[in-house]
């Protein structure tokens, strides 16, 4: 197990609610000129799930499951931030009014600078489910440290699923189970932002040799994938032999400079965590539930 802070970091109570999907209100242009009219941030996403693709939708920037906001009149301003920065990937979630009240969720991430976070629900909750109910998150994560590994920094990851995540230490370094390796060319939305703790940066998809050389059309929401020569300790930056390990909240993008998003979990300034490919580096297959989840043998 590794050695962590776990003890110290501090736990927040935050309440949020499920907020309207969003419309541009106009035609979008995709990356080849091409004018659209689709789904896109926000909502309650019944029909899609983490475990699910992020490509192939009818849609752009969706997010799986249900999209969280504290104040939809101010998405930029207190309490949507603090709602952004201290809900990490893997914290709890639950419900706390309505007619499914009692479910339990977990939080993937957060998407949008400070706008909202995404969590998780099963299906026949979200049928349940109203813009009116209010969401309870255990914000637990920010200020995690990894005792033995300094130089490691970690954002946005509840410390119960850092110990889930199958992550190996060998010779000095972290092995950190992912999906895919994405080589430093293809981020694009996010380069430059100086805040790690907030919002996601993309993959960006728009040339077709390059998604199909990487297998960047396999990707899935929730999925653990490494970021090469990508160092985001102060900000998102390329750095030659820098790693970064994220998780997707959102699925591919029509518009240039823009693809399935990533929250920033861990990263290293030298190559101190080596990725290692498995297919079920999914945060559904570690909690629970999502669409692709085997059931487990005992079920």
């Amino acid at each position: 197990m590794l050695r962590t802070n776990a003890d110290r970091v501090v736990e927040f109570l935050l309440q949020c609610k499920a907020g309207p999907p969003r419309t541009r209100a106009r035609w979008g242009v995709d990356h080849k000129g091409i004018p659209f009219v689709l789904p896109g941030i926000g909502g309650i996403s019944v029909n899609v799930a983490v475990g699910d693709s992020a490509f192939g939708w009818a849609g752009d920037h969706v997010e799986p499951s249900v999209s969280c906001t504290a104040n939809t009149d101010k998405p930029f301003d207190h309490p949507n931030v603090s709602l952004q920065l201290y809900t990490c990937a893997g914290n709890p979630v639950s419900l706390v009014s309505g007619d499914a009240q009692g479910s339990i969720g977990y939080a993937t991430g957060h998407h949008g600078g400070s706008e909202h976070v995404v969590v998780e629900f099963p299906r026949e909750v979200k049928e349940k489910m109203t813009y009116d109910d209010k969401i309870l998150i255990r914000g637990r994560g920010q200020g995690l440290k990894l005792i033995d590994y300094p130089d490691i920094s970690a954002f946005n990851l509840d410390p119960d699923l850092l110990q889930k995540m199958n992550i190996k230490e060998s010779d000095g370094k972290l092995r950190v189970p992912v999906t895919t390796l994405v080589p430093a060319v293809c981020m694009g939305s996010g380069v430059g932002a100086t805040m790690p703790g907030t919002g996601d940066y993309d993959i960006m998809t728009s040339d077709p040799a390059t998604v199909q050389k990487y297998k960047l059309d396999k990707i899935r929401f929730g999925d653990f994938v490494a970021l090469m020569d990508h160092d985001n300790r102060f900000g998102r930056t390329y750095r030659q032999g820098s790693i970064t390990i994220g998780i997707i909240v959102h699925s591919d993008c029509m518009f240039s400079g823009h693809g399935p998003g990533v929250t920033t979990l861990l990263t290293a300034g030298t190559p101190l965590i080596e990725p290692v490919l498995d297919p079920k580096a999914n945060i559904a297959d570690i909690l629970g539930h999502g669409t692709f989840v085997e059931p487990k043998k005992d079920e």
